[in-house]
Parts: C-alpha cells; sequence; structure tokens
C-alpha cells in the first residue's frame, strides 16, 4: 500500500492551524474533534494523491481541488457557492449593472434548472422566457448535474453570440429550442413613469447605488408633476431578485421615519447577529405607498416589502414572494476565486422569518385576467437543500390572509388601457385615495 506521503501532512497541519479559532483554544471534547478533522482531510488529501498518480488520463490539480470545493458546498444550501475566478469576476460586474449574457435569473427545482426571472428590457425576456421555464440544455448540453455556476457561464459572453436554450413549460407538448444573441446588458435599476399626479417606480434588482437612483427617479416625476408632491407612488418589485443588502436598507429607510427597525440579522450561536434602523434623514414624504411583488420578488426586495408591511408605511399587492430568508456574505480568495457564504437568517422589523414561506400581499391580485397567482412558479422552498422555516416560526407565525379589494376600485381615463393588471390595480387603489377632484382630464407621462 502507497504511503501517505510526508508533505501532505504538512500541508495538512498548516491548513488545521490556518482554520485559527475553529481549532483554537478548544474546551474539553475538542481534541477529538480536531483529531476527527484531521483524518477526514487526511483522507482527502491520500484520494487526490492516488487520483494524481494512477488516473487513466492526465489530470489536472487545480481543477480536482475546485471539484472538490465546489462538491463540498454542494451539502450545503443552494445560495452557498463556490466561484472560480472568472465567475468571481462576473460576479462582480453584476453588482455594478453591466455584463455581457442573456439577463436570466435561474435556480435548481430539485434536479432541474429552472428560471426565477428573466430581467427586463434583457435579450431573455424580449425572446419570451418566462418564470418557471425549464432549462433542459444550453448549446446542446444537458443541464441534467450541471451547477448553477457552469450553466451561467455557458451563457454570459461578449455581446453578439449566440446562445442555444432548450426549454420545457407548461402548455408545451415537448421542449421548444430558442436561439438568443447575447447583449451587452447595462442594468439601468430604477425607471419609473408618471400617471397624472401618481409615480410608478421599477425597482429592477439591488446594485450598487440603486437607492440613490431611486432618489433621483422620484425627483424626475416631481419635477413632470410641476413642481408638486407625488399623490402616491407605486414601488415596483416585482421580478426582482435581490442584490446588495445595504441598499435594500437604504431604499427602506428612505420610506420610513427615524429609528425604525429595518432588518435584523442571526447566525449560528448568536453570531452575525445585527439590526439594521432607519435613520432621520432624507425620508420622503408621507404620500400613499404601494408595493408590487410576485413569486419573482426575492432575498433584498422581501426585506423593503417586509419592513414597509410591518411598520404599515405601504400596501403590499401582488402574489406570493420567493421566500429566501438568508443572508450571504463574498469572500474573496487568494487566486481570484470567491466563496459566496450563508452566514445568518434575517427577519422582518416584526421578527418574522419569510424563510420558505416569504411575503403574503395585503391585497392578493392576480397576474392576469385568467386569475393567475403564480402559484406554479419556482420559491424557496422548491430548491434543493434549502433551509427549513424555523419550528418556532412556522408555528408561531400565521400569515394574515389577504384582505378583498376595496369596491369601488374603477378604471380611470389614465388606466382605462394599461394591459399590466397588477399595475392598473396598484394604480387605481392610489387614484381612489389621492385628494383633489374626482375625475381628472389628463393623461400619463410616458417614463424613460
Amino acid at each position: 500500500m502507497t504511503r501517505f506521503p510526508k508533505p501532505w501532512r504538512m500541508g495538512l497541519a498548516a491548513l488545521l492551524l490556518w482554520s485559527g479559532p475553529a481549532f483554537a483554544q478548544k474546551p474539553a471534547g475538542a481534541a477529538g474533534r480536531e483529531e476527527s478533522a484531521y483524518r477526514q482531510l487526511e483522507l482527502f488529501a491520500r484520494v487526490l494523491s492516488y487520483v494524481e498518480n494512477n488516473y487513466v488520463e492526465p489530470v489536472d490539480r487545480k481543477t480536482l481541488i475546485q471539484g472538490a470545493i465546489q462538491g463540498m458546498l454542494d451539502t450545503l444550501d443552494p445560495h452557498t457557492v463556490y466561484m472560480p475566478p472568472e465567475l468571481f469576476r462576473e460576479m462582480k460586474i453584476d453588482t455594478s449593472g453591466e455584463f455581457g449574457g442573456l439577463g436570466i435569473e435561474i435556480a435548481r427545482k430539485g434536479d432541474r434548472l429552472v428560471v426565477v426571472a428573466p430581467i427586463d428590457d434583457t435579450p431573455a425576456a424580449r425572446a419570451g422566457i418566462k418564470a418557471g421555464d425549464e432549462l433542459l440544455a444550453i448549446d446542446g448540453e444537458s443541464t441534467q448535474g450541471m451547477d448553477l455556476g457552469r450553466a451561467l457561464q455557458k451563457m454570459r459572453g461578449p455581446a453578439g453570440g449566440r446562445v442555444l436554450l432548450t426549454l420545457m413549460r407548461a402548455g408545451f407538448n415537448a421542449p421548444r429550442e430558442l436561439a438568443i444573441l447575447r447583449d451587452h446588458i447595462r442594468i439601468v435599476s430604477v425607471e419609473g413613469a408618471l400617471y397624472d399626479g401618481i409615480g410608478h417606480v421599477k425597482v429592477k434588482n439591488f446594485q450598487d447605488r440603486t437607492d440613490v437612483s431611486l432618489k433621483k427617479e422620484l425627483d424626475r416625476l416631481r419635477a413632470l408633476n410641476g413642481g408638486r408632491e407625488l399623490d402616491g407612488v407605486v414601488l415596483d418589485l416585482r421580478n426582482n431578485p435581490g442584490g446588495l443588502l445595504d441598499q435594500a436598507v437604504a431604499m427602506s429607510d428612505r420610506f420610513l421615519p427615524g429609528n425604525l427597525p429595518i432588518v435584523s440579522t442571526r447566525g449560528r450561536d448568536g453570531r452575525n447577529a445585527s439590526e439594521e434602523k432607519s435613520r432621520d434623514r432624507d425620508t420622503e414624504k408621507d404620500y400613499p405607498l404601494v408595493v408590487l411583488v410576485n413569486a419573482g420578488s426575492a432575498s433584498a426586495s422581501e426585506i423593503v416589502a417586509g419592513a414597509l408591511q410591518d411598520h404599515g408605511r405601504a400596501v403590499i399587492m401582488g402574489t406570493q414572494t420567493f421566500g429566501k430568508g438568508s443572508v450571504q456574505t463574498i469572500i474573496e480568495l487568494e487566486d481570484g476565486s470567491g466563496l459566496k457564504l450563508t452566514i445568518a437568517r434575517y427577519y422582518t422589523p416584526k421578527g418574522r422569518s419569510i424563510q420558505e414561506k416569504g411575503i403574503t400581499p395585503d391585497f392578493l391580485v392576480p397576474e392576469d385576467s385568467s386569475g393567475k397567482t403564480g402559484s406554479d412558479a419556482p420559491r424557496e422552498k422548491d430548491l434543493r437543500r434549502h433551509f427549513k422555516a424555523e419550528p418556532s416560526q412556522a408555528t408561531s407565525e400565521v400569515a394574515a390572509p389577504p384582505r378583498t379589494l376595496p369596491a369601488n376600485l374603477k378604471d380611470w381615463a389614465v388606466t382605462a388601457k394599461l394591459a399590466d393588471p397588477q399595475l392598473k390595480v396598484a394604480l387605481n387603489y392610489l387614484h381612489g385615495l389621492a385628494a383633489g377632484p374626482a375625475s381628472r382630464s389628463s393623461g400619463s407621462t410616458a417614463g424613460r
């Protein structure tokens, strides 16, 4: 039998020492756990040695180690992932809102890759891809067993490149192939329009300076409104997959008075615990506010919706949200790769965990005239290895059922021809609350 090479032992000892607090100054019984960890690492190194020396074809050690790391993280929740250097670079570009690709948010549902949401005004959205579509193959390669990182890499690339997607959708008799050209995607995270004194602000994701963009857009709508304050705002977070936590906090803060809790986080054994509160500056006027959500509203979107709902600052309309109640931190590693690690759960101001459940709207508004509520769209609870809702939270928190919309809601000149049923209801609701003459003659002012 081949002996375990001595250099491996030295490397393993260094690794254990590098782990720092995980192995240092342990209480009674820790020595046994340390020895057990050492044996497992020794086993890994032995297998690596056998593969390097005896596999039928030459192997690349770096590829093997990256595969081992990915395999290790694959036993954890779906949001903890290892990103090789090239993918990590793209992730950092994503937060700036610019990248080359299709503009599609995907997740693993069981053994399948499914579309969470296409990003507005991207090749994927223009091609008609919908939330819930099953992604069977990319450029002819089956996605069965394909990790998310590889799938994203295959869809990303320089503008003009062609990507062939094989899709299956409820109602299709057979899979369909869809050829899409990549584009240079620059996501304008906030866009708005004015509907006779009522603002509609669409927030597509939470990237760098999203809150600043929101403030600029609200100011632009006020200018279009003749410098007058808005009669109300529809904050549209539909199909917003989330993004940067600090931007979700800043956006919530913009609509709340000072010193109110926005979100709290708690990790294992009380670590990574924090609470973010609003500050009494740059707060918007207390005009009526509706937040639109759906199954594609996740993570940072749910933080905003939950905070505004708990404090009674906004009415939530739409359908049940995605239900991602965990916080990830990004760690850049020495070789330029990255680790996205789940470190905590987050809670709304009233202590609600939305993990698996999502935010329940105050008013359930179907996505189309057929009454579709998005119940078939993928959610956190459908993802492989997702966190279960905490038992105490699951038993003590029963979300109030959605209320019935006011019976006197009706279209007006501005909304009569709108093709978006949820936006139409939100605008009609705010119009009913707005002060001023009962009927208005002016039309909408188009947004960007």
